[in-house]
């Protein structure tokens, strides 16, 4: 017997009508330097129709890749809807890469058009010369410097053309996005997502069981829109009616807080250094009013405890923490405490990485592939799958990350009964110390609980006796000192005492990756180089 019920595609561009005909007067707001702009879903939807068109008159066919070099904005938002309704891919690049991966980003998805902000111009005009597949670039606001040889103004390329472009019937299957990894081994990877993951990923988004977006929300989106969709953000907003905020390059405490005393957002996103920047402006702002939060929602990273009890003790909200990657689109667990549990136990839930969210599969294997026991204690990879799962990266063979449908992560740690997952490591830091496992998260979660302590990065280093051994690179707050053996000793009554660490580095920052993470591979060059200064206690 066979279902009757309709096999609609499920594509983008059913997002961007959606959001268009039942939110339509719902808002985008921009800051600028000279203020912030807004255009309602119905405008934004109606000038994606005018790329769409404009694009297609400069010969973009199914498949091409148009590449978007920009901050998150008002224009990025129309790129999003109107390259992938017509049947092009995405292809959104990290601008903070340096210029050897950039090229190489561009060259291996072969990008035929780059949209690209005039800020951002300089950088990219430093490999013009390297990307011979780009045979048009788009520049959003005004540049008259000619860094990048004959350009096309964006204003001028929608004002041509008018609205009404009919989006075609497109294989939901069909590439619509794609994203490459922050390479922190080796090349960056492409991950092309689909129409159909890209609207499931979406609809989860919407979930309260997840990050719960819906139109009595209004976001403020830090993270970057090339960072995983903004992680899906802004795809659900059209889905759910959900207003947004886009801060541009303007992303450190002080800005931030000004908008959400100005703005109001109920929901923010964004890497835990940018939320640990906006606590330490906070904390010494009379005038800061974070009021408006229901919660942010913080990923990429761990979140210390510390901050968390520090946002929930002193303004009231409550920080959701995510996991995800690039590869899971990135939405796979949130960690929202289950329904019923003490007050005094809910942070418990909030400092794990997140509870496996309907849609996906999560296992713990063990290194020779047996599936390890649910117990909040086991330790192993995690491992993924699922309708937004990537199966296989773009132009590159990986088998070491795939088998029988299952996506290996590199995270390490355990997951109990309820679906809650613990990490204690990404495969690469985890620190194997007398054939035992340091959790170098653990250890930097205990160390930012220190007064004295902004951030804390810990990475493995070889010990004759012990085969490796921690290094604690530890950054002051301002004003604040601590020596190495008060921090061992506020250590020893919060982890086991053969973790505690012999190796500590006093840095002025903590080296982060293009999308804000802890940069460990550049303190573990340094210590390798001898560039590292550090003592050794007793």
């Amino acid at each position: 017997m066979q279902s009757t019920m309709q096999d609609a595609p499920l594509l983008i561009s059913g997002i961007i009508r959606h959001g268009e005909y039942v939110y339509s007067e719902k808002k985008v707001f921009t800051v600028t330097p000279e203020g912030v702009e807004e255009a309602t879903f119905f405008q934004i939807s109606k000038r994606a129709e005018q790329l769409a068109a404009a694009l297609t008159k400069l010969g973009v066919q199914r498949g091409d890749r148009v590449a978007t070099f920009m901050w998150n904005n008002q224009a990025h938002m129309e790129a999003y809807f109107a390259v992938p309704c017509m049947g092009a891919v995405l292809h959104t690049l990290n601008i903070r890469l340096f210029p050897e991966q950039l090229a190489f980003i561009i060259n291996h998805a072969e990008d035929s058009v780059i949209i690209v902000d005039s800020s951002l111009v300089p950088a990219l005009a430093k490999i013009r010369d390297q990307i011979p597949t780009v045979k048009h670039i788009i520049v959003h606001g005004p540049d008259d410097s000619g860094l990048l040889g004959a350009t096309i103004d964006y204003e001028t390329f929608l004002s041509a053309e008018s609205a009404g472009f009919e989006w075609p019937e497109l294989d939901e299957r069909s590439a619509a996005i794609m994203c490459y990894t922050s390479g922190t081994t080796g090349n960056p990877k492409g991950v092309v997502y689909s129409h159909r993951s890209t609207w499931l990923h979406s609809m989860a988004s919407t979930t309260s069981n997840s990050i719960g977006l819906s139109e009595r929300d209004r976001c403020l989106l830090i993270v970057p829109m090339f960072h995983v969709n903004a992680w899906g953000a802004a795809y659900t907003a059209f889905f759910a009616g959900t207003e947004l905020i886009m801060p541009q390059m303007f992303l450190q405490g002080e800005p931030i807080i000004k908008m959400i005393r100005e703005l109001r957002p109920t929901v923010s996103l964004g890497v835990p250094t940018i939320w640990n920047d906006v606590l330490r402006v906070a904390e010494n702002n009379p005038s800061a009013d974070l009021s408006s939060l229901r919660g942010i929602v913080a990923g990429g990273a761990a979140v210390p405890r510390v901050m968390i009890e520090a946002f929930r003790d002193r303004f009231g909200i409550d920080v959701i923490q995510g996991w995800g990657m690039t590869e899971t689109s990135p939405l796979a667990a949130v960690s929202i405490p289950p329904s019923g549990a003490p007050s005094d136990v809910q942070i418990d839930y909030r400092v794990k990485a997140g509870r496996v969210v309907a849609g996906v599969e999560v296992r713990v294997t063990a290194d020779d592939g047996t599936v390890l026991p649910r117990d909040g204690k086991t330790v192993g990879e995690f491992e993924i799958r699922g309708p937004w799962i990537t199966g296989s990266y773009f132009g590159v063979d990986a088998p070491e990350r795939f088998h029988d449908g299952w996506l290996r992560t590199g995270d390490i740690g355990s997951m109990d009964g309820e679906g809650f997952m613990t990490i204690s490591d990404r495969s690469k830091d985890v620190i194997k110390s007398g054939g035992e496992w340091i959790s170098s998260v653990d250890l930097e979660g205990a160390l930012m609980a220190h007064p004295a302590v902004f951030e804390a990065a810990v990475i493995a280093v070889p010990d004759d006796r012990w085969q490796e051994r921690p290094l604690c690179c530890v950054v002051l707050r301002p004003g604040a000192s601590a020596s190495a053996d008060e921090l061992r000793e506020f250590l020893s009554t919060r982890v086991a005492k053969w973790w505690l660490p012999e190796r500590w580095a006093f840095i002025e920052s903590v080296p982060k990756t293009s999308v804000g993470k802890f940069d460990k591979k550049v303190l573990r060059a340094g210590y390798a180089e001898d560039e590292l200064p550090y003592e050794t206690l007793a």
